[in-house]
């Protein structure tokens, strides 16, 4: 089996897209997309987010969501909204958000692959949410939202994706949130087999965002196995819907944190037991950290540069010395008493894209007793990660752009 193989895409019918594309299915709440498709009949939204056609307050994860999702799939295919192609294809993706611009390649990822960790991940998974999309892809019986993929960038892979951009674009639309998605079909021949070699001769792969979609993606590929007595390794189920994009055009933000109150310490003696671990010092302005080790703290309405003291991180453990858990083992938990961050309510976090104006905004509000700016976490730590078979503490990454969903889908029959 090969490490991704091409496929006949279901794709918006030329001219439809920007009907159709839409944010991934967990970066808007149901009250966000039931806004965001308003007046959108084939916004696919319908879709990944079928509970906004239903009466306010429906469980999103009840019998009936998943039966409006695939309603409304077949409304667009019935209408021709989204058609198939004729054959198995490579797609050429580019995202362009402001200055960044990142392109890469659609393809069918081997579950096999996934399973056996050449397809590296770097978060743990919650059941609930793999039931989740468990139960959309087999009510759609398609893989509609792509994980998103990273590897070592390639010349061999690079030079044909600049090759296949050079024509005109077969998709070229900027979404409602200002990101520009244009997507190529790569349908010639050579090219597709020298980009499945050039995959195939790689050690691996690494989950950039889609831990759960690979994660329910290899579940449906075991249990149709399981049921298939004539399986074979190359039915579509045993590939998953993904876009990989070179480590080298990856765009990670930070991802801060805000702790509700000061574990019942005052201001001062909260700034005094974080000295243990920090060189502080007072900032005029909202603090951008420059460097891996250094973090901002907003309190009672003042900026704080936090440096790691040099002793504070460990020599060679991939996980201990990622800033996340540098902030999370020597202040978070010590001093204000969050030792588990995955489900204690007293801390959130605040992805990058939204600015710090918004870490200052919650604190002023009350709504919040401190808050933390971070520097991002890099993909050479994201890997090493990975490649230590370990995984990550919570919100550790914030990728930009986002990809669509819609734009192509996995058909697995």
């Amino acid at each position: 089996m090969n490490l991704i193989r091409p496929f006949a895409g279901l794709r918006p019918a030329p001219g439809r897209a920007a009907d159709v594309i839409a944010p991934p299915y967990d970066v808007l709440n149901t009250d966000e997309a039931r806004v965001r498709a308003a007046g959108k009949p084939w916004s696919f939204l319908h879709i990944s987010k079928p509970e906004i056609d239903l009466p306010a307050g429906t469980d999103p994860y009840s019998a009936v969501v998943y039966a409006k999702g695939r309603e409304n799939f077949r409304k667009l295919l019935d209408a021709g909204v989204l058609r198939r192609d004729p054959g198995p294809y490579y797609y050429v993706y580019r995202l362009v958000m402001g200055a960044h611009q990142q392109t890469g390649i659609v393809a069918a990822a081997s579950v096999s692959d996934y399973d056996t960790n050449r397809i590296r991940r770097h978060e743990f998974t919650r059941p609930d949410k793999e039931d989740d999309r468990v139960r959309q892809i087999e009510a759609l019986n398609a893989q509609t939202g792509p994980v998103f993929l990273t590897y070592r960038r390639s010349p061999v892979v690079d030079t044909i994706i600049d090759e296949v951009a050079r024509a005109a674009p077969e998709v070229d639309v900027t979404a409602d949130d200002g990101v520009r998605h244009t997507l190529w079909v790569m349908r010639d021949r050579q090219q597709i087999d020298t980009i499945t070699a050039a995959f195939d001769a790689m050690p691996c792969l690494y989950i950039a965002d889609g831990h759960h979609r690979s994660a329910a993606a290899s579940r449906v590929a075991a249990a149709r196995k399981g049921a298939n007595p004539k399986h074979t390794g190359v039915e579509a189920y045993n590939y998953f819907l993904s876009v990989i994009f070179p480590d080298n055009q990856m765009q990670i933000l930070d991802y801060n944190r805000a702790v509700k109150d000061l574990n019942r310490l005052t201001c001062e003696d909260f700034l005094k037991q974080i000295e243990t671990a920090f060189r502080t010092q007072p900032e005029p302005a909202a603090v951008i950290p420059e460097q891996a080790g250094e973090f901002g703290l907003y309190l009672q309405g003042q900026w704080y540069r936090l440096n790691i003291k040099p002793e504070r991180i460990p020599a060679n453990d991939p996980v201990k010395r990622l800033d996340v858990s540098l902030l999370q083992d020597n202040l978070v938990s010590p001093v204000l008493g969050v030792h588990d961050p995955r489900r204690d309510k007293r801390i959130d976090f605040v992805g990058g894209i939204r600015g710090l104006q918004e870490l200052e905004r919650r604190v002023d509000s009350g709504e919040m007793a401190c808050a933390f700016s971070l520097y991002p976490t890099s993909m050479a730590d994201l890997m090493s990660v990975a490649d230590a078979g370990e995984v990550m503490p919570p919100k550790s990454t914030w990728f930009e752009p986002k990809l669509a969903d819609g734009l192509v889908s996995h058909l697995l029959g």
